[in-house]
């Protein structure tokens, strides 16, 4: 799952912890506040009301799809997690949502009529920090990556000023997926979605407060992502443009770039990598995109199918499970709508001297699939290698 984190001078500065300073200086940009306004909400919009005391100060809307209502969750002392759901379901087949007291409101403004290309749909959320130290906001937004139709995140302060703006979310790979934001709430109320279209690509949001705390790390050991993902999430995995060495293990990249794959051999994703000697041992590692877990990703070596490869799955909590059921079947099947780490031993026996494919293929039976970060480690002898020779029984 891909961190898209906010830059920030104001918090990186009164945060001087080692995790703030590497994630808010990425993918929010901040804006001259004089030169953009809030717009009024003058079009009908879905209206998510967190009771009477958050209502008051939303503007006059029109309320298309009231199963949506929020009630605030009452008597909690600590700033607890929000899941919105943003569907635009029919009011029949809904039900309604609580969510914490510090979400005051949500609605949706739909894009305008007409062939007007740039209109876009708005939801609106509106937040107030709970008392106590919670100074960011972890952000994570659940659609379906459209390359016309990617989400992009704006926050507001009580003025009505624009702070920051993100860049587009996602890649537009064509398939459900999610993206996260980590943003500095220094008078930050409103957090808009701004999506092109009718906005039926936007599923839900997940919110939660952040704390920070001293972080130490090993020196020598490739940059790793120092703010974990929430239930349990594997970080982002990150591709080296040349090939490294350390401790006889040698690690290459095979292409950086996101590929789509199908799950058959001329819809993979094909790769060549040459080797001077024959390896010990192997670790094919990519990131997949909206796999199905019961169905991972399949590897062939050489024109050997070596099997499935293993994905670091989260916590079954977390909202980017997504279930799919069909006709005549009673059992259903889950998909995860995010980027999961894949790995996969690969046997010395199926290597050779020179030149080697690898291809990736979706699982069996499954719709397309996409692959990013995709590397090799090859592990070689080295004179410090610890190894034991067992005896013959």
């Amino acid at each position: 799952m891909l961190f898209r984190v906010a830059a920030l001078a104001l918090l990186i500065a009164a945060a001087s912890t080692v995790c703030a300073q590497e994630a808010l200086n990425e993918a929010l940009r901040l804006l001259d506040n004089r030169s953009t306004t809030l717009p009024e909400n003058d079009l009908p919009s879905l209206e998510i009301s967190a009771g009477d005391e958050g209502a008051k100060n939303q503007s006059a809307a029109v309320d298309i799809h009231p199963s949506v209502a929020l009630q605030p969750a009452s008597g909690t002392t600590m700033a607890q997690s929000a899941w919105l759901d943003l569907r635009q379901n029919a009011a029949a087949s809904s039900a309604r949502q609580t969510a914490p007291e510090w979400v005051t409101g949500v609605t949706m403004t739909p894009a305008s009529e007409g062939n007007d290309v740039a209109s876009k749909t708005v939801f609106r959320i509106q937040v107030t920090r709970p008392l106590g130290d919670y100074e960011v906001l972890f952000f994570r937004l659940f659609f379906d990556d459209k390359p016309d139709a990617r989400p992009e995140l704006v926050a507001w302060d009580e003025s009505g000023s624009q702070i920051l703006r993100s860049d587009k979310l996602g890649s537009g790979i064509e398939l459900p997926s999610s993206d996260s934001a980590i943003i500095p709430m220094h008078g930050i109320s409103t957090i808009d979605i701004e999506v092109p279209g009718d906005g039926k690509t936007v599923r839900g949001a997940y919110l939660d407060w952040m704390t920070s705390s001293d972080i130490v790390h090993p020196l020598n050991v490739e940059h790793r992502d120092l703010i974990p993902e929430p239930f349990s999430a594997m970080p982002p995995l990150h591709s080296s443009a040349e090939d490294t060495e350390k401790f006889g293990t040698i690690t290459a990249t095979l292409a950086a770039e996101t590929i789509r794959i199908g799950p058959t051999i001329e819809e993979g994703a094909a790769f060549e990598f040459g080797m001077e000697a024959q390896p010990l041992l192997a670790l094919l590692s990519f990131e997949v995109a909206s796999p199905h877990i019961d169905a991972p990703p399949e590897i062939y070596v050489n024109g050997q199918d070596i099997g499935a490869v293993s994905l670091a799955l989260p916590e079954l909590a977390d909202p980017g499970y997504r279930g799919e059921t069909e006709p005549l079947l009673s059992q259903m099947r889950f998909r995860y709508t995010g980027w999961l780490r894949a790995q996969k031993i690969v046997p010395a026996s199926a290597l050779k001297t020179g030149t080697n494919s690898l291809v990736v293929l979706s699982g069996a039976g499954t719709s397309a699939s996409a692959i990013r970060a995709t590397q090799i480690q090859l592990k070689y002898l080295w004179d410090k290698s610890d190894y034991i020779l067992k005896p013959v029984r």
